[in-house]
């Protein structure tokens, strides 16, 4: 890993204090960010509007880190799986989703993960690096299909709450108008439920959150998800009841099934009694099979019946169409062959 500095992945304030140190005015901070998130140059010779001599320091100083994926598996559904490395020498994975005028990107916040979910493959690695802010970013800028997308989901690798000073960086960055210009409705972060950092996202963005729930039940779910034992999902919901979720925010919480594990109609009642006064949707993903899972994928029927009684009792719920189940798309797959094969 190169000891220089990353230039790309500050906010005004920072580059504006880089500025002060150069002996710049503070306006050099905003230059410096158009050129940065608007023209996505990183390279400080480049950087026209700037003195010589201070693109020349700029230069000696900071690295570079926009880098193209090493590998990208294609699905015959038009998904693509993007493995990158990062900097540090790690394997990190983004998804591209296209469904017809939209373009989804599922972007990693980090390489592995603590949190050993385990019905999930990242969860297997454990944690290797978190990303900072500039490696989060690289993952859209350096796509081939960058100009095609309209929304971005932090659903990919690790985390994101573990890592939310690089993610709120990122955020701030994507969504800023001197940034990227989107709008916080084109995004959605996934957590677990790290509840300290939630109320940190809740009120530093707007972007859209989905809740990886899975079991309504405090030592079902600690048994496939153990930051249960920490943050019990209960008291994850009474921190979104705080929260007005009923304008431009949305919340919704995603349930991975799991056949005889998770689908019965006592879950159902759970569901109903946890969500109880949250307008919300849930999102039912049919499971995964991964290498070595004692889990299993329920069939078509069981998934419309909890999807019909959940709706019928007054909770949206709607079944996330798999996608890109030949190339294993998957959290973690990719980048754990990646990993088997180095």
């Amino acid at each position: 890993m190169t000891e220089k500095e990353l230039l790309y992945g500050r906010n005004p304030e920072q580059l504006a204090a880089l500025c002060g140190e150069l002996g710049l005015p503070r306006f050099a901070a905003r230059q410096i960010a158009r050129w940065l998130y608007v023209r996505h140059t990183e390279d400080p010779l480049r950087m026209t509007d700037l003195p010589k001599g201070a693109r020349e320091l700029l230069s000696a100083r900071f690295a570079p880190a926009l880098h193209a994926p090493e590998r990208v598996a294609t699905s015959h559904d038009g998904t693509k799986k993007y493995l990158f490395r990062t900097l540090a020498g790690h394997y990190i994975e983004s998804a591209y989703i296209p469904d017809g005028e939209r373009a989804t990107l599922c972007v990693s916040s980090q390489a592995g993960c603590r949190m050993g979910c385990r019905f999930c493959a990242t969860g297997r690695q454990g944690l290797q690096e978190s990303l900072p802010a500039a490696e989060i970013l690289n993952q859209i800028v350096s796509l081939p299909e960058r100009d095609r997308l309209t929304n971005l989901v932090f659903m990919g690798m690790g985390e994101p709450l573990d890592n939310v000073d690089n993610v709120l960086q990122a955020l701030e960055i994507l969504t800023a108008e001197w940034g990227f210009g989107w709008s916080p409705t084109r995004i959605t972060l996934s957590t677990a439920g790290v509840v300290p950092q939630l109320r940190r996202l809740l009120d530093a963005s707007k972007v859209h959150l989905a809740v990886s729930l899975h079991n309504p039940f405090h030592e079902e779910r600690m048994q496939i998800m153990p930051v249960e034992r920490a943050w019990p999902v209960a008291e994850v919901v009474e921190t979104l009841r705080e929260y007005d979720f009923t304008h431009q925010r949305r919340v919704s919480f995603e349930y991975i099934v799991m056949s005889g594990l998770n689908d019965t109609p006592r879950h159902i009642r759970g569901l109903l009694r946890l969500l109880n006064g949250i307008r919300c949707r849930i999102n039912l993903i049919r499971f995964h099979r991964i290498p070595d899972s004692p889990y299993f994928s329920p069939d078509d029927e069981a998934m419309l019946r909890f999807r019909d009684e959940l709706t019928a009792r007054g909770i949206q719920t709607t079944i996330r169409a798999s996608r890109g189940e030949d190339i294993q798309a998957a959290c973690g797959l990719l980048s754990t062959r990646a990993l088997q094969g180095k």
